[in-house]
């Protein structure tokens, strides 16, 4: 069931324009912030770290729009009781659409390829670190919907459910990123700090840009997903 739940809720994403809108814009503010903000040429080096390092900011609003109608259109249609009454369980119907949504940011993060081509053109580049970029880059994905998908579980309202999972998203980004972080050095302990800093987002992203991927980062970021999607599953039971 996870299966049919997965491809029906995969393929509702090219139902409409939205998706095709979606992965535009994804890519258009991926790729033009790497290139102006990132100086993806005035660098002068054969890597893709100017991409990556604006992915945390750009799921802060990726990720909610992909995942905030996982539930609260549902509910709002109340197609959700009509879901139930079929022969499949709350922690199959959670995990399919949860993977559905997976898959449609993986998509789109992947779509960025021509990047990588364009940097194995017009230099040498360490291919390792560009695949463990795009592996970081999809764990980090999972964790933002696990957050997106129970918030949109709260609420009917994909308004809501979008602001909601941005807010929370944005705490986990500031958790991680260093000036937030050097700011609390000035109040709190060292060891507070690297406490706090290693609940976010940025800290287990760098390694993968990096090149190096950690299984403490891995277990992070599905430990945030696996979390949240216990936590969607018992809201929705109840």
């Amino acid at each position: 069931m996870i299966c049919t739940i997965f491809k029906r809720e995969f393929l509702g994403y090219f139902r409409t324009p939205v998706a095709y809108v979606f992965l535009i814009v994804f890519l258009t503010a991926s790729v033009g912030l790497a290139f102006f903000l990132g100086n993806f040429f005035k660098n002068n080096a054969a890597t893709l770290e100017s991409y990556f390092l604006f992915l945390p900011w750009l799921f802060l609003f990726f990720a909610p729009a992909a995942g905030m109608r996982l539930w609260a259109e549902e509910k709002r249609s109340g197609s959700i009781e009509l879901l139930f009454t079929l022969p499949v369980t709350t922690t199959q119907a959670v995990l399919g659409k949860y993977l559905a949504a997976w898959a449609f940011l993986a998509l789109a993060v992947v779509l960025s390829f021509p990047m990588a081509l364009t940097v194995g053109y017009l230099g040498d580049p360490d291919w390792g670190g560009v695949l463990t970029g795009y592996v970081g880059a999809i764990f980090m994905a999972g964790a933002y919907l696990g957050i997106c998908s129970l918030t949109s579980a709260l609420t009917r309202n994909q308004v809501i459910s979008f602001v909601i999972s941005f807010v929370v998203c944005l705490v986990f980004v500031f958790l991680g990123w260093s000036v937030f972080n050097g700011a609390l050095g000035a109040v709190l302990p060292v060891g507070a700090v690297d406490f706090v800093a290693n609940c976010g987002f940025i800290p287990h992203f760098d390694p993968f840009m990096k090149g190096i991927i950690d299984p403490r980062d891995v277990v992070y970021f599905l430990s945030v997903a696996g979390i949240t999607l216990f936590i969607n599953v018992v809201v929705l039971e109840r």
